[in-house]
């Protein structure tokens, strides 16, 4: 829940930042990225790095699961200006939708106009196997929850924002022309931390969910509602349950991430040096 205290712990933290990168740098930005589960070697490929533990960052919480990492590392990839979070927390952590949110609403606040989110997910649509990218086209929030629930507050956007595009179509044209095989979907976000059922999976392939996974959807949610251009990629790590003959565990998920870093990195390395300035 928002409460009346969240700009103010939001901008104690835009004000650290733009302190610890300079003006100039901070109003530079172009992109915010959010690594998922397994991805947060990306954050090597990144030039000219400054690192910042999420500790340090006011307010900011801190991941506490296995293969997330818990800083921002800000540089530039194919010269474009970015400020990566190797890491995110969830819902089913104890944290609140506010404070999940909270380090994308303050890179934001700091003047980041476009974000990728991406995510570790189980497979639900036919065409769907382990290792692929999955370009997220829209989401199903099934977690009972909101970022925007509460006080309303002007500068997270308008107290009913639509959501008719809260994957902005120019981002995902232009992840489309990366040279990678993008399969459009639809995510579904999930409270967790366990994994569906077999009987909740096929729920979500009549609902028109087409991968499942615990994260992201708080996060699109928040940064549409301030006006940010937003897209999404999921990394299909497994088969969702009941699909494959196989138990799902988190460690099948942090280790296809790692063995998609390439892939994730040539990929995102092309889209940010096609970002428009």
């Amino acid at each position: 829940m928002t409460d009346g205290n969240e700009l103010q712990r939001i901008d104690r933290a835009v004000a650290f930042l733009r302190d610890r990168l300079g003006a100039e740098r901070a109003a530079g930005l172009r992109l915010g990225l959010v690594l998922g589960s397994g991805l947060r070697d990306f954050a090597a490929t990144v030039e000219r790095p400054l690192e910042i533990p999420f500790a340090d960052v006011p307010g900011w919480p801190r991941p506490r699961v296995e293969g997330h990492g818990g800083a921002l590392v800000v540089g530039t990839v194919a010269g474009c200006a970015i400020a990566c979070l190797t890491g995110r927390v969830h819902l089913y952590e104890g944290w609140t939708p506010a404070e999940v949110v909270r380090p994308v609403r303050t890179l934001r606040r700091l003047g980041v106009p476009h974000f990728l989110l991406t995510n570790a997910a189980g497979g639900i649509a036919d065409d769907l196997s382990a290792g692929d990218l999955m370009l997220i086209s829209d989401h199903l929030n099934l977690t009972g929850r909101s970022p925007l629930v509460g006080g309303h507050e002007p500068a997270f956007g308008p107290r009913f924002p639509d959501q008719s595009r809260v994957y902005a179509p120019k981002l995902r044209s232009l992840l489309q022309q990366c040279g990678q095989r993008l399969r459009p979907g639809v995510y579904a976000g999930l409270l967790g931390p366990s994994y569906e059922t077999p009987a909740e999976v096929r729920m979500l392939r009549a609902l028109g969910a087409d991968a499942v996974g615990m994260s992201t959807v708080h996060e699109a949610i928040a940064l549409n509602a301030m006006g940010a251009s937003v897209a999404g990629l999921s990394l299909v790590t497994n088969l969702a349950a009941g699909i494959a003959d196989q138990l799902l565990s988190h460690d099948e998920v942090v280790a296809a991430g790692r063995g998609a870093a390439a892939l994730m990195t040539a990929l995102v390395t092309e889209f940010c040096g096609r970002l428009p300035a």
